[in-house]
């Protein structure tokens, strides 16, 4: 049975199922809030990317964007789909190591990389850092110089494409903290000092037009913007790409309003421009890299919650609160996303009004979903939000001093904790007394 157009599944007791899994039994065995992913979800959208580029023969790299959710079992994940990885921080880069996950296939971002970030990086050996400023150039050829060894690169630009998307995740256009710019000679100036770097292997471009992105065009327009600058570099200084990162930002479903393409069509007509670019410049065919995050753990991932006080305003609004909100996901309250739900133990159940889905947070604005049809609610039942997998625990916090919720993973039928579920005693161990 399709719930909400969501691929779970209804048992006879009339309970959400993910991965073979009763909701119900796993909120009872772990408690609310918490945050369930189905596995296999994970591999099949993996396998997605990875198994067209195989399909098409064409050389490809799939990094998985750790932000979107950053956890050693995670990480494990990733590593047996054959994936690599993107990350952002020591502490992403940390949990890779961690992870046992192989340090040739992890690529370090970031706008504002600390001298510790780009010497943990350069230390453990990593395959690629994506160089984003002029400062970052400079740090980078001294750090290689002092521990005497060479890290392969790529450079950041900003193609000036703007993404479908919304405003405060368009991150591709000419105003953007991310990357050189390619419209005003920032780009030429940061080739010529890769190029020749005697300690700085420059492999090629690299660029992100957004988030949360529907169509092929902007991704293919951005190719194409690339392949022109490279085609000056290569007259003028005999340039060939190895690699060309086009980044991701590939969408998913939340609600009815979204319409995603299936991820296999990303894959393929990025493989289709990128050969057509090369075959046009009579190069070779570039490695290609992309970045999915969203895209591989979104949908696989669920929150639960427990439904407990309600409120009626006559004439305006009804009211239900769960027992977390913008402590665990905080896309609602930061840039208005939107989800689905369902009530878990009531998944059979026709909606008979509409209820809002209000957040415990001591703010106005931590309002989860409004306007949900559901069936009669009533305290104690478990409210399940689809589509959380991203930035839900990547972005949890301690507002109102809050612990965060447990993760746990379920496949073939079997449940595991991944994240245990911290304790007040968690929340308050960095605190010290003042005397």
């Amino acid at each position: 049975m399709i719930v909400d157009n969501h691929p779970y599944e209804v048992n006879q007791e009339g309970h959400l199922e993910i991965g073979g899994m009763d909701t119900v039994d796993l909120a009872e065995k772990y408690g609310t809030p918490l945050y369930i992913y189905d596995v296999k979800a994970i591999r099949e959208n993996c396998r997605a990317f990875v198994q067209t580029f195989e399909e098409l023969d064409i050389r490809a790299q799939v990094a998985y964007a750790s932000k979107a959710f950053s956890s050693i079992a995670m990480v494990q994940v990733a590593k047996q789909e054959g994936l690599s990885l993107d990350v952002v921080s020591e502490g992403e880069l940390y949990t890779a190591l961690q992870a046992g996950f192989p340090v040739e296939k992890i690529h370090l971002h970031g706008n504002n990389k600390s001298i510790e970030e780009l010497s943990m990086a350069i230390q453990h050996d990593i395959g690629c850092i994506v160089v984003d400023n002029f400062l970052e150039i400079d740090m980078i050829g001294k750090l290689l110089e002092k521990y005497d060894k060479k890290m392969d690169v790529l450079m950041r630009v900003t193609p000036g494409i703007e993404s479908k998307t919304h405003k405060y995740i368009m991150t591709g256009n000419e105003d953007s903290k991310f990357g050189f710019n390619l419209q005003n000679g920032q780009a030429d100036e940061a080739f010529t000092k890769l190029f020749e770097h005697p300690y700085i292997q420059f492999k090629g471009l690299h660029c992100h037009i957004g988030s949360q992105i529907f169509e092929t065009e902007g991704f293919l327009l951005a190719a194409e913007v690339l392949f022109k600058q490279i085609a000056v570099w290569n007259e003028k200084y005999d340039f060939v790409p190895e690699v060309l990162n086009l980044g991701g930002g590939f969408g998913i479903r939340y609600t009815g309003e979204d319409s995603p393409l299936p991820l296999n069509q990303y894959a393929e007509k990025l493989g289709a421009a990128v050969t057509d670019f090369a075959s046009k410049l009579d190069i070779p065919v570039p490695e290609i890299w992309i970045e999915p995050g969203r895209a591989i753990v979104g949908n696989a991932g669920i929150t639960l919650y427990s439904i407990g006080s309600t409120k009626s305003i006559p004439g305006v609004r009804e009211y239900i609160s769960v027992d977390g909100g913008m402590t665990d996901n905080l896309r609602p309250a930061l840039y208005q996303a939107k989800y689905e739900a369902v009530i878990a133990n009531k998944a059979d159940k026709e909606p008979t009004g509409q209820s809002s889905i209000a957040g415990k947070c001591c703010e106005s604005g931590d309002m989860l979903i409004k306007d949900l049809p559901l069936p009669e609610p009533e305290t104690g039942d478990i409210l399940a939000v689809f589509s959380t997998g991203a930035y839900g625990y990547s972005m949890a916090n301690h507002y109102n001093r809050i612990p965060k919720a447990a993760v746990v993973f379920v496949e073939d039928g079997k449940d595991q904790l991944v994240v245990q579920r911290e304790s007040y005693k968690d929340v308050v161990k960095n605190d010290l007394t003042y005397e």
